[in-house]
């Protein structure tokens, strides 16, 4: 069951470009991620998408296969993401991981501490139940937040490091998705859910520390 509760941007200037760092990754993955300023990590530009899942891991779990492979990557669960970041991380000799709750909060926010959802405009910014069409879409198809990341707000929910509560029987997701209402994509809304389910609107993106 999925447990739902409240916690407690403007667009990307042109004056203001965050580092991105593209490595060249075996089977042109094409990772690129986004150093978050006065923080030691960096995150990823964009979801996880299917050809990025599809080169690490062989196959294809999402249930919008016809989306292409530039959609982000769902139907994952929490475990098949680790599975994803284990391999990935094999395969490449860094150390990808997912982002603790604070850290995508942080970054969704741009720094800032009100901003509503990731973004200024939710209909800028996401796929969501009113503009969606009952699917996801290609990664980096609305505008990016004021530090260059993608769907932050919307498209599928995304897996983070941490567990709900105390209970530690399901796992956190964030942002919303192209299923869910404007509420479920504000910055503080958080989503629990077991780390064993998979489900069409959930998805994840990557982050690393920084030395």
């Amino acid at each position: 069951m999925k447990l739902k509760t409240k916690l407690t941007a403007a667009l990307l200037a042109a004056s203001l470009l965050l580092p991105t760092a593209q490595a060249a990754e075996p089977g042109g993955l094409n990772i690129q991620m986004i150093s978050i300023p006065g923080r030691n990590y960096e995150i990823g530009k964009t979801e996880v998408t299917q050809a990025q899942w599809k080169a690490v891991m062989g196959n294809n779990p999402s249930k919008f296969k016809e989306c292409g492979g530039n959609c982000p990557v769902e139907n994952v669960s929490w475990d098949d993401a680790r599975a994803f970041i284990d391999e990935l991380n094999a395969q490449t000799g860094k150390n990808y991981r997912l982002p603790t709750e604070a850290e995508w909060e942080y970054a969704c926010r741009a720094g800032g501490q009100h901003e509503e959802y990731c973004g200024n405009s939710l209909a800028g910014i996401a796929w969501y139940e009113s503009n969606s069409d009952g699917h996801t879409h290609p990664v980096a198809s609305k505008r990016a937040n004021a530090w260059g990341l993608y769907d932050m707000s919307g498209n599928v929910w995304e897996w983070v490091q941490d567990w709900y509560d105390n209970s530690q029987k399901g796992r956190v997701l964030r942002g919303g998705s192209w299923f869910n209402d404007p509420q479920s994509s504000r910055a503080a809304y958080r989503f629990g859910l077991d780390p064993a389910v998979r489900d069409g609107d959930d998805g994840f993106r990557l982050a690393r520390t920084l030395p």
